[in-house]
């Protein structure tokens, strides 16, 4: 039993040639790619912070077991970082150069995993349009070449034919770039934000939120006993 998706499919192969097969290769890629990161994402929490908001808050309440174990649970580049802030602070408060280092060097790490796949998409991306006007190019030529040999005796529905069927390849390769791009785009975005949210949560765990104005500088209270 025919299926009509089946059947489109075989129409535009047929009409297309070999440059519409490559660009129906290279969006079953690109499609498989996505699924492939969304369901990573999926699995380490990208964009999920809640648990590290939590471990923070922990960490600062002077919990800093509860709040590695709440950490430890997690899979992301995020949680991993802060691990390795927590646990640098708490064995080596006095190292706190050699710390950042350690951090940029976990997150660096986690966030080139968390990027793995993004560049298949964006790849796809703009290699798709080329070959789609590739595909048109040589559909043109095809339907100049048939023009010539005609001779006087053209037939302008069989040009208008050719010159359609060219500009096909052009359409799939368009239509598959568009949202291999949009999605790459998407997901690089949101490993932009957890690396934001890496450095903004990591410095808090070094720095203690000191400028935080949580608590009132020496300074002040010096100032206010003199006034006093």
């Amino acid at each position: 039993m025919d299926h009509p998706m089946f059947d489109q499919i075989l129409s535009l192969l047929e009409k297309g040639g070999p440059v519409v097969a490559i660009l129906l290769v290279l969006s079953v890629i690109s499609l498989a790619a996505a699924f492939f990161k969304g369901w990573s994402f999926l699995r380490l929490g990208i964009g999920r912070h809640e648990v590290a908001q939590r471990a923070l808050k922990l960490w600062q309440g002077r919990q800093e077991a509860e709040a590695i174990g709440l950490l430890s649970t997690q899979r992301g580049p995020l949680a991993k970082a802060l691990i390795h802030a927590m646990r640098g602070m708490l064995y080596h408060p006095d190292k706190g150069d050699l710390i950042r280092e350690d951090i940029d060097r976990v997150a660096s790490r986690e966030v080139a995993r968390a990027r793995f796949g993004i560049r298949i998409m964006e790849t796809v991306g703009q290699v798709a349009p080329l070959l789609g006007l590739f595909g048109t190019v040589l559909g043109m030529i095809d339907a100049f070449q048939a023009l010539q040999s005609a001779g006087a005796t053209v037939d302008p529905a069989v040009l208008a034919g050719g010159i359609w069927v060219a500009l096909l390849t052009t359409a799939v390769g368009l239509a598959i770039a568009i949202p291999s791009s949009l999605l790459a785009t998407w997901f690089d975005s949101m490993v932009d934000r957890e690396v934001l949210a890496i450095e903004d949560m990591a410095t808090s765990v070094l720095t203690g939120e000191i400028t935080s104005g949580a608590e009132k500088p020496a300074l002040w209270n010096a100032k206010a006993t003199t006034t006093g």
